[in-house]
This record gives structure tokens, sequence and C-alpha cells, in this order.
């Protein structure tokens, strides 16, 4: 009987470990999130909606993925956790039947001058391999095909103590055959000094010659060292020196010297122009220094290696008739064909591996890419497809994958393929949670996470969990925009004049000629890959008056915030001094105002070695950041960490008007809540920012610019559906103040809102860059000629 009732197949019992079907959480509260308690069901995708700083960020990645990732470093020995980042344990009561989490972010790849897109994979590695297994003539080990790697020779001996008075001299020599070109040093180009704007060489050091900024006349580091080193005549013009002293100046190698007494290390000023200036990154430079910069250096393709990093010794070995410099040049999706026609027996498993890591670019729609292109120009999200690129051939189940935005920097035509991916990913039994906000990839999802309703303290509570038909039934603010419908704008500008582009061939360009209008909201669209950031950031004119706002990221440390980062501070400090008749550097965290106990950060870290470290409040200011005597001088009724606690919409009310009336400051605040930055407090640190907020606070710094031309790289990103109305409002305004502003974008509601469209195509890579529509967006749905204005056809339902 018993064994009757334990086959029936009727009344199976579950599993035990059945029943573990979901990922719980309880009492979240990581940044601005209220007590979140939700469950995520497993092996199914469910999205996570709402508007730009509503919390989704917080709960996916600062709680699920964060704890998951703690969790998985916490099982290794403590010497291994040594070498790990530290994790802190996200402020949450209860997280329960989390997986292993695999994170693919926006964050962009390493924009290190070295790093390429095959670096950043492992796509050269295997290509290393297979030349220097087939490469003929052979001409070393895989080493021999890298750029990375120098070639190296030494010889020397040392000692080998046997004991007892038993020494034994050994010699050793030492080779390495790598390939890395040796005049760029595998950079791919080299920079070429403009000394005129080092010095005016119609001037003695004494008098001043320098005019490098910040270089005093007065500094041991800099002009002294050079006038008071003995091997420079200080007083003789250096159009005189000889050629020994110009050799001297310009390229002597560091030498030790004594300047009064103090010993310091003289070196020629170009290499120490490249040491100080040009081997650090440009974007992190201050503005007056880049500037200087791109004015003294002149960057040109490496005459010896064309570009292509690699040796010669490494571009003659050759399959076929190509190198490896021909392959990595060669767009990916005619390299994977290539790789597909080579046969031989004792590479098999490497040409399998090579060609399922080529296959798979093709297939996530970065076939137009090639090896050789710099990782640090790729997209936020081409940098996220990159990363997909290793896990979509595992075979890894019971994963969480967690995915940013995969849409970002996708044509609505190429949408369709990556939502394909996320249900593959799926399918494999995997459990894939996605933050997203266009409502295509909001369709496929089998469970949707709704935060809200606001953003920043406004938000961090869930409006609404199920199924997306619940969703658009239900009454939150993505529910009632999902279907939301831009019509065409039928009255367009008239442009007030043109900016020219004539030959256009950076990147897979064409020698496009097109006449971009000024004075009026121009879309530049098409498929990714077709040469819309070529066009726009690589082939404006020089000259052309253009302020540009990219998805660079922000840099800036946890004591950077949004007062600091657009200068709103400055007018602040300088009103609270001069209504309390004290320094304005009292009134900085950063400075003289700062609590000594914690030296201006609000918190004390301690640091746990392979523990995750600690931050508790600091108990002297109470986290405020100041000393206690700095917070008895107010303005308008207030202390400076009072206003800092402010909202945007707050601080731009309070100064606006009254006794704190401040213009200098209220201009800024204003430009603040006009990009919809209206929630953010004025301290809260950088780092806590979404990238849609990050894009968003950069460009109300840049509306105080001179320019009169505004490129603006998909705005949208990061952008709920409610919040793409206020930028539309937000772009209008600008090019009715008298700007032109050009949209590189794939926002229907953009395209259909713009006075002019550009479209390139009509595919990606060497299929794509030329012009295939100029006009309206009217027009462009009348013809439904190139595959935009097919799916803008669509969208406005005509």
């Amino acid at each position: 009987m018993s064994m009757a009732k334990r086959t029936d197949p009727q009344s199976p019992a579950p599993h035990a470990a059945d029943s573990h079907d979901l990922i719980r959480v309880h009492g979240a509260r990581v940044n601005n999130l209220k007590d979140v308690s939700i469950e995520i069901p497993k092996r199914r995708l469910t999205v996570f909606t709402g508007v730009s700083g509503s919390g989704k960020s917080s709960l996916v990645f600062g709680t699920i993925a964060a704890e998951s990732q703690r969790l998985i470093n916490e099982t290794y020995s403590a010497f291994v956790q040594g070498f790990m980042p530290t994790l802190a344990r996200p402020e949450v009561d209860v997280l329960d039947g989390l997986t292993t989490v695999i994170t693919v972010d926006q964050q962009r790849l390493g924009a290190d001058p070295r790093s390429t897109v095959g670096t950043a994979t492992d796509a050269n590695a295997m290509l290393r391999i297979l030349f220097s297994r087939l490469g003929k003539p052979y001409i070393g080990s895989p080493q021999a095909f890298s750029f990375n790697v120098a070639s190296v020779q030494a010889s020397g001996a040392f000692k080998v103590d046997r004991g007892a008075d038993r020494t034994r001299t050994v010699k050793r020599t030492f080779t390495r055959t790598g390939g890395m070109c040796t005049r760029c040093e595998g950079r791919g180009t080299v920079s070429d000094i403009d000394l005129t704007q080092l010095y005016d060489d119609s001037k003695s050091l004494s008098e001043g010659a320098f005019t490098i900024p910040g270089w005093k006349s007065d500094s041991f580091w800099t002009v002294r060292v050079y006038a008071e080193s003995g091997l420079l005549d200080p007083d003789k013009p250096i159009r005189k020196f000889t050629k020994k002293e110009m050799q001297d100046f310009l390229y002597r190698e560091p030498t030790k010297v004594k300047v009064e007494g103090v010993n310091l290390t003289y070196e020629g000023l170009i290499p120490k122009i490249q040491k100080s200036f040009l081997s650090k990154d440009k974007e992190a430079l201050q503005p007056h220094i880049r500037e200087f910069v791109e004015r003294a250096v002149a960057f040109t393709t490496c005459p010896d290696c064309e570009g292509s990093r690699l040796s010669a010794e490494a571009r003659s070995s050759k399959i076929g008739k190509l190198s490896i410099a021909d392959a990595c040049a060669m767009q990916i999706s005619d390299l994977a064909e290539w790789v597909r026609g080579l046969d031989d027996p004792s590479v098999a498993p490497l040409l399998a591996a090579l060609q399922r890591t080529l296959d798979s670019f093709v297939e996530i729609g970065l076939g137009y890419l090639s090896l050789d292109r710099p990782s640090g120009t790729l997209s936020g999200g081409e940098a996220q497809r990159v990363k997909m690129i290793r896990h979509l051939g595992s075979s890894l189940t019971d994963v969480t994958y967690v995915f940013d935005e995969p849409t970002i920097g996708l044509h609505p035509h190429d949408i369709q393929r990556m939502n394909d991916l996320l249900l593959r990913l799926r399918d494999k039994g995997n459990t894939v949670l996605v933050v997203e906000h266009k409502p295509q990839t909001i369709a496929i999802a089998d469970h949707v996470v709704d935060l809200g309703p606001g953003a920043g303290t406004g938000g961090g509570t869930v409006c609404f969990e199920g199924t997306v038909e619940g969703l658009r039934a239900g009454d939150t603010i993505t529910g009632r925009h999902l279907d939301d419908r831009a019509a065409v704008k039928l009255k367009v500008r008239k442009p007030t004049g043109a900016l020219e582009i004539r030959g256009a061939s950076a990147h897979n360009l064409q020698g496009v000629d097109v006449d971009i209008p000024l004075g009026v909201l121009t879309v530049v669209t098409g498929v990714a890959g077709s040469g819309k950031s070529s066009l726009v950031h690589g082939s404006v004119p020089a000259g052309a008056d253009v302020v540009s706002v990219d998805q660079g990221a922000i840099r800036g440390s946890r004591r950077s915030n949004p007062a600091t980062y657009t200068g709103l501070l400055d007018p602040i400090r300088k009103a609270f001094a001069k209504a309390n008749g004290v320094k304005p550097a009292l009134f900085s965290p950063n400075s003289e105002g700062a609590c000594p106990t914690c030296n201006g950060a609000g918190v004390i870290y301690t640091d746990l070695a392979m523990m995750a470290g600690v931050a508790t409040i600091c108990e002297e200011c109470e986290g405020k950041r100041f000393q206690a005597s700095v917070l008895d001088h107010r303005f308008g009724g207030r202390d400076i960490s009072e206003v800092l606690a402010m909202s945007v919409t707050e601080a731009e009310e309070f100064f606006g008007a009254g006794e704190a009336r401040t213009p200098a400051a209220h201009r800024i605040l204003e430009r603040l809540a006009d990009v919809g930055l209206g929630y953010l407090s004025l301290g809260q640190p950088l780092t806590t920012l979404s990238g849609g907020e990050r894009q968003r606070l950069k460009l109300a710094t840049h509306m105080a610019d001179k320019g009169g031309v505004y490129v603006l790289d998909e705005p949208t990103t990061g952008l709920h559906l409610a919040d793409v109305e206020q930028l539309l409002g937000l772009l209008d305004r600008l090019v009715d103040s008298g700007k032109s502003v050009i949209v590189v974008e794939h926002h229907q509601a953009v395209m259909a809102h713009a006075d002019w469209i550009i479209d390139l195509g009509p595919g990606a890579g060497h299929d794509g860059g030329r012009i295939v529509f100029e006009g309206t967006p009217a027009d462009l749905v009348a013809a439904r000629s190139t595959l935009t204005g097919e799916h803008l056809a669509a969208y406005v339902g005509s």
C-alpha cells in the first residue's frame, strides 16, 4: 500500500528544495528606499520601472546584487578576501533566496589608451594564440603579437650561496619578444608638443619665459629648478641657447641638483610635461589645464605602425594574406567569416571558441565594431552589450542576471533582438532582473515592480507589483504613461543658418556631405553603428562654437555633490561670509570650516581589513561636516549645513527672494530645476546619483556656456516616460532662447518633436555611414522609406 502511495502520480508530495522559488526582500532602506518589502519570482523576467531617482538601482544593484556579491566573497579565505574590494552589508532586514548574481551594468569600459574591444573581451588573446601557431613566418609566442608587451633583453650574473664558503657565480641572459611598436609604445598615436605654447623663446628664464599654467616664477619644483640648476644660463634668452643647453633644457634625463641647499630632481621640459599633463586622463583635468593641453599637444597617427600599435615583426607574420593587425582592423562580422574559413585540426578547439565569441558580437548587434576600436570610445549601451558577450554562451543556469537599461543606444529596430536575448537567458533557467524605461522591453516582462511615486525623498516605495496588464490598468505614473504616443510636429521652425559638414569620413562615414540646420531642434538618428556619433562628434568643423554634453561619467569623490559640481557653493559661501564678516573658506567642509574629527566627511570610516569597513556618523558634528563655531553663522535664518540639506526646489525659493536673495545662486538653481532635478538635495554625494541624473546635472552646468550649438548624446537615457515630456519642453526652451540643438537620439517621442531629422544608415558598420533621409518628421512618416521611418510611423499610429 505504501509503495502504491509513493508512486501515485495523482498526489506527488512537493520536494522541499522546490519551495525556494522566490527572492524575498524585507525592510530595504538603501539610499532612498523606505522599508521596501517585495517577493521576486525566480527563473522569470522581472522588469523594474519608475521615474529617474525612484530607487530602482538602489533596490536591484545596491541591495540584491550587492548582498549576493558580498556573500560570495565571504566564501573565500580571509587571505583571498584581503585582495578583494570590501563590501558592506546593505541596509535590509531580510534577504532570502538569493542566487549568484552576474551584473551587466552601464559603467564605461576603462578609457585606458591601451584598452581595445579585443583586449576587453577574450578575442585578442585567442587571435594572438592563433597567429603564434599558424602565422608564417613564425616569430614567437602569443606575446610577440601583443601591443602591450615590449621586447626586452637583459643579461647579468648572480651568486648562489651553497654554504661553507661555497659560492658559485651563475650567468643568465633573458630575452622576451613582444609585439609593441617602439615608436608609440603600443598606443597607436604619438604626441607632438608645440614648444611655442610652453615658453616664449625671446625671454630668459629669469624674465618668466614659461607660459605653462600653474608654473609660478617662485616655485622650487617648476621654474626655479630650471633657472637655478646650474645647467642653464638663467639670463640668456632661450632662442640663444647652445645646442647642448637646448638638449639639457628639453630632453635631459632626471638629474639631482641643489637649489638653495634643497635636493631637487632636474628633468628635461618635454618628459616633465608628458608626466605632469599627458599621462593623466584629459577629462579629469581642470578646464584651463585641459585647454592648455588641447592647444599645446597634437596627437597624430604613429607613422611607424600606421596606428596598428604593433611592431613590424608582428605585422610580418600572416595567415594567408592577413596579419593580426589586418584581422583586428576588420569589421567583426567580416572577421567571423574569415575565421569560419580556417580549417586546421591542430587548433580546432581555439577556432571554435573564437568563432563563438565573434558570432556573439554579431548576434548582439555589435558586428559593426572592430577589435582595434579603443574601448573608451564605446557608448554606455555598447559597453554594456560587450559585457554581455561572455555570458551568452555560458552553460551556467539558476544564475540571477541584472541588467541596467540594456536598450540604451539601441534603435527601435534593434530592441527586438535585445528582448530575444533576455528571454533566451530566462528560458535557460535563469532569473533576469532588468531596470528599464522602454515600453517595448516592459511588455515582455513576466513580473513588473514599479517604484515611486516620485524621485529622491518622494520615491522609494513600491507602487505596483504584478503583470504588465495589471500595470497598464493600474493608476501609477508608469501605468498611465505606458501607452503615451507623441504626435508628429506639423508646424516646424525655420532654420537661421546651417552647419556645413563636407566629405566626413570618420570611422564608417562614406564621404558624407550634409548641412545641419541651425536655430532649430535637429535629431540625428539611425540604427546602432550607422555613424551618428561619428558625424556629430567627429565631423563638426572646429571653431563651430559647440557645447557637447555626452554620457561620460562625472568625476568626483564622495565629498563632491551637486552644489560643488555646478559651482553653486561659491556664491553661497560668499553670501554667508559677507553677511557674517568672515572668510568664505569657513563655509566649505573641504577647507577651513571642516569638522576636525571627521575632516569634513560627516562620517568616520573604520577599515576592517578583509571585512567591510564601517562608516559611523561623526559624534562631534553629528554628520553636519562643519565645526560647531561655523554653524553659529547664519544667513537668512539658516546655517550652512541646513542650506546643504535643502532640495533644489526649496533652495530656489530660499535664494530667490527676501533677505537671503542671492541672484548668482538662484540662476544655477533655476537651471537645475529646469532639467528636472528639483528633488535632489544640494549636499547629496555625486556617487549616489543615477546615470540619467548625472547627464542632466551636466546639462544644467553647460546651459550657462556661451556656445550657440548644443550637442546632446541620447538625453533620454535613464528618463522615465513621464520625464521625456519635461525634457522636450527644456529642448524647446533652449531653441527658443536662440540656441541650436542637435540631439543624437532613438526615442520616437524626441524624433516626432524635432524640426528636422537626419537619418543615417541603411545598416551598421560598412553597411551604414550614408544619409538615407533628411527632412521633417512628417515627411519621414509619410515616406516610410527607412527603418526609422517605419518605426516612427508605427509609433505615431499613422
